[in-house]
């Protein structure tokens, strides 16, 4: 089952979040603070992000953020799978294929994209995203934080 963030899954969400980055898919860990706001973000009903919990047997097995944008290239609203993350001893049950499932669902009506990123070396997850139907851009990503 794939449903909405409700505010009694902080504490599930946040653990989620600390494994997130602390493992191999991600460059850095983040500060608390920010996993924080985005928590409270997501419960305030922002239209830039949207957070999903997915259940399994009615326990917590992982979630994905979603996070949204406008794309002149791609010709509409853009969305980002911001963060995708399935507790290990939930992986290979098919949790990540119904996550990508709904997300696609939910974007068809109102996205001309979904976008997400990978590190090089997560050869899981780009075998799962190849699988889903996803190509690489090959874009290089710059940012500035402010």
């Amino acid at each position: 089952m794939i449903r909405s963030v409700v505010p009694e899954d902080k504490e599930p969400y946040i653990a989620m979040t600390e494994a997130f980055y602390r493992s191999d898919a991600v460059l850095h860990s983040i500060p608390q603070a920010h996993i924080q706001r985005t928590f409270e973000t997501i419960l305030n009903g922002s239209p830039y992000a949207q957070g999903y919990i997915a259940e399994h047997e009615g326990k917590t097995a992982g979630y994905v953020l979603l996070a949204m944008t406008y794309s002149n290239e791609a010709g509409g609203l853009v969305l980002w799978i911001e963060e995708i993350y399935i507790v290990p001893e939930y992986r290979g049950l098919g949790l990540g294929g119904e996550l990508f499932a709904f997300i696609e669902s939910m974007a068809k009506s109102s996205y001309a994209r979904i976008r997400l990123e990978s590190e090089p070396d997560n050869l899981r997850a780009l075998a799962l995203y190849q699988r889903m139907g996803y190509a690489d851009l090959s874009y290089r990503q710059l940012y500035k934080d402010l």
